[in-house]
């Protein structure tokens, strides 16, 4: 007949030396590698704020690219401090400004950033900026110099009178309208490429002459440049893909090479250039 005392004991025996262990092992390190990596830290870029204009004092404004009867003038935020140090529009080598004008049609080429001044004479073409003064990026400025910038953006077009300006970049026409309009725009009243509203109405410096004369060149009144919003050309603007951003671009290359058709537009000869300078 077994031992039932004896029995007893060993289970319980058993079941002490068992907790023992589980005890053991909660309370011991885990060495075991675990079944799923850790995530790697995702590296992020540290962002800017506003830098006091004393910051790049050393760094020269880029010169406005712009003359009478152009068919497009180009709006840029403002020269980054590689473009600044270069004295060329959109020289950082990251920025895909010349690449989109030359994949548009805008050009027949991709053209260096050194060769930003021959825009006018050899496409009828120009280019400036919202603001004026150098900084790594755009949110370095602040809201008042971008609606101050789009004041006086104005009275430029509304001076020189282009045909057309088209905007690299949604964050200057938010600006633009901010100041055209008083408000920022409403959920869904942005979208890309032709804007309802114009620049240059009843702007510029008011004398009507620049241009030629107060009309278009066809004997009608001027009622301001045609706007066209494109996208940012910055390398750090990664919302859209390149194709993306080619497909809002090319609408512009058309149109502007159907102007230069119409117009009987001839490029100007080196020397032509250096009589206009």
């Amino acid at each position: 007949m077994p031992n039932t005392r004896l029995t007893r004991t060993t289970v319980a025996a058993d079941a002490e030396q068992a907790a023992v262990h589980a005890a053991k092992r909660a309370l011991a390190p885990d060495t075991e590698p675990s079944s799923r990596p850790s995530p790697r830290p995702k590296k992020k870029r540290a962002s800017s704020k506003y830098a006091d204009p004393s910051k790049y004092a050393h760094l020269s404004p880029l010169v406005d690219i712009l003359e009478p009867n152009l068919i497009c003038v180009f709006v840029g935020t403002n020269p980054g401090v590689q473009t600044a140090t270069a004295g060329h529009a959109y020289a950082h080598p990251s920025n895909h400004f010349w690449k989109l004008l030359h994949t548009s049609g805008l050009t027949d080429r991709r053209l260096s950033p050194t060769e930003d001044r021959s825009l006018p004479a050899l496409y009828c073409m120009g280019n400036t900026n919202i603001v004026s003064r150098p900084s790594k990026d755009a949110a370095e400025l602040s809201r008042e110099e971008m609606l101050q910038g789009a004041e006086e953006l104005d009275g430029k077009i509304g001076r020189w009178r282009p045909e057309a300006v088209c905007i690299v970049g949604k964050g200057i026409w938010e600006a633009i309208y901010r100041w055209k309009f008083g408000r920022g725009m409403a959920k869904g009243e942005f979208g890309y490429g032709w804007q309802e509203g114009r620049m240059g109405v009843g702007k510029g410096d008011g004398d009507g002459k620049v241009g030629g004369d107060d009309g278009d060149g066809d004997g009608e009144a001027w009622k301001g440049s045609r706007v066209f919003v494109a996208t940012s050309t910055s390398g750090l603007a990664a919302s859209l893909k390149p194709a993306e951003k080619e497909a809002i671009w090319k609408p512009f290359g058309e149109w502007v090479q159907k102007r230069r058709e119409e117009r009987g537009f001839v490029p100007r000869t080196a020397e032509e250039v250096d009589e206009h300078e």
